[in-house]
């Protein structure tokens, strides 16, 4: 693996030190891959055109996902339309182990840093492409954007009321999915190189990444199953499953189809008659008159308070959740002592809260990289590292090829 510039925000246990990432990327898909490497130790370089990551560009929402999906990285900003750009580029790449892209199809190709390029002059690198519908379908010049891939895997059409529209899911779920699974290919490519000594060209598809995410309901499709439809909130086969109910002063999500876990909440609600009503006596029975359940649930559960539910509930082992709004979430005592929430900051002065990794690595702390960088803010120390010196740095400066 190449040696890593010095990176103070690395912690000492991150398995991932010593590995270089240049990050191709923009908008979500792949500068959320290569934070995931960053965030597990590697030193991420990111490269962005003159002007920045696009993302940089379409307001406030964009600003935050500059600032989710980039820190820790470095920043370099070429125009790698010009030959001296390309040349900056394939330096980078030479002292690289990971590239990483989901720039429309054919622009790494035209550029002459596709993965075909750039793995015949260095067979250990490992080349990931994010697209929008894999580089051998019929559609693989078209651009893929995370609502595409909602729709046109399914998703969209099972989300939603019954008689309403198809929605899509509220945050863009396909492309934070696909970010981290191909941060999954990346490590499983590493460990191979590992014993073979040649790196790997990794493929993940936005479409592909919308459609594992509906394993079980696409396997039960296959198996001969219903088309699936919307039903809003709830499970087809199951009852109550994922089921919201109002509350005194909000709402709550509850699961209790398996037979004992059923008894167990007519228990719970002093209501113990329910199970063995002919109506809810069966899981298929409860399917079946459904409307009637959610009747009989609301009427239960309105009376109390959502904190009330929650505590009654799980206190009898019943799978239930409160619905929280995104301020509610932030002042929960369960966030405050997961730790997801970091510090990000940068020293520049410019500082923001994040959310870390979703998982620990034993005891060691979680990473809490540094602020995103601005666009081109280490151009010049990148450079320096590359081997050029203060006249050629001035003079890509000069003609435009860095920013």
């Amino acid at each position: 693996m190449s040696p890593a510039a010095s990176n103070p925000t690395r912690s000492p246990a991150a398995p991932l030190q010593g590995v270089r990432v240049l990050d191709l990327g923009q908008y979500i898909a792949g500068p959320g891959a290569a934070m995931v490497l960053g965030e597990l130790g590697a030193d991420v370089v990111k490269v962005e055109p003159l002007a920045g990551d696009q993302a940089r560009h379409i307001g406030r929402y964009g600003e935050s996902m500059v600032n989710a999906h980039n820190r820790g990285k470095r920043s370099i900003a070429l125009d790698l339309k010009s030959e001296a750009g390309r040349e900056i580029a394939l330096r980078l790449i030479a002292d690289s182990d990971v590239v990483i892209q989901n720039l429309r199809p054919g622009v790494v190709e035209k550029l002459g840093i596709g993965p075909a390029e750039v793995r015949a002059r260095h067979p250990r690198v490992i080349y990931l492409s994010i697209s929008g519908f894999g580089s051998n379908t019929p559609s693989a010049e078209r651009p893929g954007y995370d609502i595409a891939a909602q729709a046109e895997s399914g998703l969209m059409s099972v989300t939603g009321e019954p008689d309403g529209l198809p929605q899509k899911v509220g945050v863009p779920v396909v492309d934070a999915a696909a970010a981290h699974l191909g941060a999954q290919a990346v490590l499983a490519a590493l460990y191979g190189r590992e014993r073979s000594g040649v790196g790997e060209t990794l493929e993940v598809s936005l479409l592909e990444t919308a459609l594992h995410l509906q394993g079980a309901t696409w396997c039960e499709y296959l198996a001969g199953g219903p088309e699936p439809t919307r039903i809003g909130n709830g499970q087809p086969h199951n009852a109550p499953a994922a089921d919201v109910v109002a509350t005194r002063d909000g709402h709550i999500v509850l699961s209790a189809y398996a037979e004992d876990h059923w008894r167990r909440f007519c228990r719970a609600i002093g209501r113990e008659a329910l199970a063995s009503d002919p109506r809810f006596c069966s899981n298929a029975r409860r399917v079946a008159h459904r409307s009637e359940l959610r009747a009989v649930l609301s009427d239960c559960l309105s009376a109390y308070s959502t904190e009330e539910c929650v505590e009654l509930l799980s206190r009898h082992q019943i799978v239930v959740g409160a619905v929280r709004r995104y301020r509610d979430v932030l002042a929960g005592a369960d966030l405050a002592a997961s730790g997801i929430l970091v510090d990000a900051a940068s020293p520049d002065g410019r500082s923001y809260r994040a959310l870390g990794l979703p998982y620990r690595l034993g005891d060691a702390p979680r990473a809490a990289p540094a602020a995103a960088p601005t666009c081109g803010a280490d151009s010049i120390a990148l450079l320096s590292e590359a081997g050029y010196s203060e006249a050629d740095i001035a003079a890509l400066r000069d003609n435009r090829v860095i920013a």
